[in-house]
């Protein structure tokens, strides 16, 4: 008989190629079981290539075992992904259509990712120095750095504590540790629970949804819809704290990060425990820590954007989603996964509910719950004494508009600074004016590399493509007429900051967008200088969520009319939205909120629907029109994207991945077809669109069609891609 070939081990390497890699265990090692879920470095490659990948199988070699490599290194003596995480990456792999071993690496750390050792998840904290213990006895001047000196004074404090009681602590560390008065040391033991803030009352809704989450047992989807100021996080937090009593963890995923540093303070403050954040503005260490001591079951709460969702939950209790209906939480490039549904699969394997939280769900999670998969709880007053604003739409035809804003709308802002409250003027375009143009030949500054205009920036002095990131300076004179009538064209945030500065010379102003966030922390930092003082917000849609801002009770929305006409089929859903959204920072407190909504089209069926029934009625009259077009969720969609440095290798490309495709019943392909941005950053661009009634035939067609797309000779020359379940067509 043929001898048996010892067993090789199977490894997913982060590269996009559909396949495992078999390798042979170092020698005098056995390949067995213990193996599945470590990392370990192999060569690959021609020279002297490696990479780091996982193993995920031990079985009989496809090729001859001598033609094999062997391991280089195990860098794992356990398992790394086991269990349920490592069984919800392998449902993204065949979901997603995507490499698993691209799919095992997105979900780690970058550290990880490398090959790193865990990291240490010790507690740190921090205690004075024989210099700093004299020093807190004598004179000094105030000032964070003083007040963290006198904070260490009677005993050393862990960092989770000190971020409940000294916000922006760090920098004062830095200082007090270059002046030799303080250190950074490991601390022993379990942490000292935190001071924990009482809970206040819960209005009746929030009872019942409390209620409702405490019912049953296991996995169960729970759509929480609240409208603004309601109090969804109130039920999150004595959720989670249930989760906590019965010796569980809990995740949090919010979908930016400038949201996270208002969610940290208010969790830390209230749940006693230390709680982790996640997200892409940590250091990379910081979220291998992080996601570390969520492995290890050392830490019990961790909020985090959506690559949080990837993070191991060994004693899992609870997940919740808020603002779920939002766009950040879907991935637009790599593995295109998204983290609500992502979330929802890894709850169901868990056994543990999941909170699904917004005052405006998506489309798709309303229908789930209209199909009673979900269990759909309402919160329709607002917490405590706060009202919801009072709507006035402003018809601004015929009317003259200074920068984009109205006499009214600039009458409005007035009014609110003169009673001491806070005014928000919402436009979503950054810069200055979205183009820039010629008054007498109508030539417009357009990127070479984008079939877009370049936005105008800095007052005219910049022009810069929101879509690849060129910059120009703008020309002296028209290059078609020779004209010096070149005049920016519309109004962004800097144009409109520009022009309330000057109607309101002594009015604190500031402007939150792209440009002024960069830093880490940047949002939080914003609101928490401007605090409760008099003053003008201008800002684009990161203001339109989560911030809760005691006296602002004016919110003017400029620039309805953008989203009111579009080719997107959720072009609809979005603007309402994102109207509900901000329309909510407004009355969040005791002082009555009003919102003013400027428009050219104050007729326009989207806006009358939304005021006369708010977005319940907008999402009805959505779904209706979703039904009889066979949009999602009524079905299923899968795009497959390309791009080329020339049309026609894109288009090439395309036409044989067409002629590839097997019809099937209940299946229909649109395209080739060009992009909505036909080019950009110097790449043509095209699609072909799948859809289908059902889920599993689509998902049928899309495993035998791969195979065959990767094998065309077309390929090599373009990059391409698949999106299952694509929130947007571009």
């Amino acid at each position: 008989m043929p001898e048996t070939p010892e067993p090789a081990l199977r490894v997913a390497l982060p590269v996009p190629l559909p396949r495992l890699f078999d390798y042979r265990p170092p020698a005098g090692e056995r390949a067995g079981a213990d193996w599945i879920g470590c990392r370990v470095r192999v060569p690959f490659g021609r020279g002297e290539g490696e990479q780091v990948g996982v193993v995920v199988a031990v079985g009989p070699p496809e090729a001859p075992p001598d033609s094999l490599k062997p391991v280089l290194a195990r860098l794992d003596t356990e398992a790394l992904l086991t269990g349920e995480l490592f069984e919800s990456l392998r449902w993204a792999a065949g979901y997603y259509h995507a490499p698993l071993g691209e799919v095992l690496a997105t979900a780690l750390p970058g550290p990880l990712r490398g090959g790193q050792e865990l990291p240490e998840t010790a507690r740190f904290g921090w205690r004075l120095t024989e210099a700093g213990l004299a020093a807190a006895k004598g004179p000094g001047r105030e000032g964070k750095p003083r007040q963290l000196l006198l904070a260490l004074a009677a005993r050393a404090l862990g960092e989770d504590l000190l971020d409940t009681q000294i916000p922006d602590w760090r920098a004062a560390a830095r200082s007090l540790a270059q002046r030799g008065l303080a250190e950074r040391v490991a601390l022993a033991g379990r942490p000292e629970p935190a001071p924990v803030a009482s809970a206040p009352e819960l209005m009746r809704g929030q009872a019942d949804a409390l209620a409702a989450i405490r019912e049953g047992q296991g996995f169960r989807a729970l759509l929480l819809e609240g409208v603004t100021g309601s109090g969804k996080t109130e039920v999150y937090l004595q959720a989670i704290a249930d989760a906590l009593a019965a010796g569980r963890q809990a995740l949090v995923l919010v979908p930016e990060i400038g949201l996270t540093p208002q969610a940290l303070a208010r969790f830390r403050s209230r749940l006693g425990v230390p709680v982790l954040a996640y997200h892409s503005g940590l250091a990379d260490g910081e979220r291998a820590r992080a996601w570390t001591a969520m492995s290890r079951g050392e830490a019990r709460v961790l909020v985090g954007t959506r690559s949080a969702v990837f993070c191991p939950l060994p004693e899992a209790g609870l997940i919740v989603v808020d603002e779920e209906h939002d766009a950040s939480y879907k991935q637009q490039d790599g593995i295109r996964y998204h983290a609500r549904d992502l979330a929802l699969v890894r709850a169901s394997k868990l056994g543990v509910p999941v909170i699904l939280g917004s005052a405006t769900p998506s489309l798709e999670s309303l229908h789930n719950a209209l199909q009673g998969r979900y269990r759909h709880l309402r919160l329709t007053q607002r917490a405590g004494r706060a009202r919801p604003p009072a709507v006035r739409v402003l018809d601004v035809r015929k009317r003259p508009l200074v920068n984009g804003l109205s006499e009214e709308l600039l009458a409005a802002v007035g009014a609110c600074l003169a009673r001491g409250e806070q005014a928000l003027v919402f436009k979503n375009r950054r810069g200055y004016a979205p183009v820039l143009i010629c008054h007498d030949c109508g030539w417009s500054a357009h990127c070479k590399r984008c079939d877009a205009a370049m936005t105008v920036h800095t007052g005219g002095r910049r022009l810069v493509c929101h879509h690849c990131g060129a910059r120009a300076t703008p020309p002296n004179a028209c290059p078609d007429c020779a004209s010096l009538a070149l005049m920016p064209q519309g109004a962004g945030t800097e144009r409109i900051e520009q022009a309330l500065a000057e109607r309101f010379p002594e009015a604190r102003l500031v402007r939150v967008d792209r440009e002024t966030t960069r830093r880490r922390d940047a949002i939080g930092k914003i609101l928490e200088d401007f605090g409760e003082h008099s003053g003008i917000l201008v800002g684009t849609q990161m203001l339109a969520k989560g911030h809760d801002l005691p006296r602002l009770t004016l919110v003017a929305v400029v620039g309805v009319d953008e989203g009111l006409f579009s080719a997107d089929f959720r072009a609809g859903e979005k603007l309402a939205q994102l109207l509900i959204q901000v329309a909510g920072r407004a009355g969040r407190a005791e002082l009555p909120g009003e919102v003013v909504l400027q428009t050219h089209h104050p007729e326009h069926p989207l806006l009358n629907t939304l005021l006369a029934g708010g977005y319940p009625a907008v999402a009805a009259l959505q779904l209706a029109e979703r039904e009889a077009a066979q949009f999602p969720p009524y079905a299923y969609l899968a795009l497959l994207r390309a791009e080329a440095p020339t049309e026609g290798d894109m288009q090439a490309f395309l036409r044989e991945a067409r002629d590839e495709f097997s019809p099937r019943e209940g299946l229909w392909l649109n395209g080739p077809m060009p992009a909505p941005m036909a080019r950009r950053a110097g790449m043509a661009r095209g699609q072909l669109l799948l859809g289908a009634g059902q889920r599993a035939p689509l998902h049928a067609a899309l495993h035998d069609w791969l195979p065959r797309l990767q094998a065309l000779k077309s390929a090599r020359r373009v990059r391409w891609s698949l999106d299952v379940d694509p929130t947007d067509l571009y």
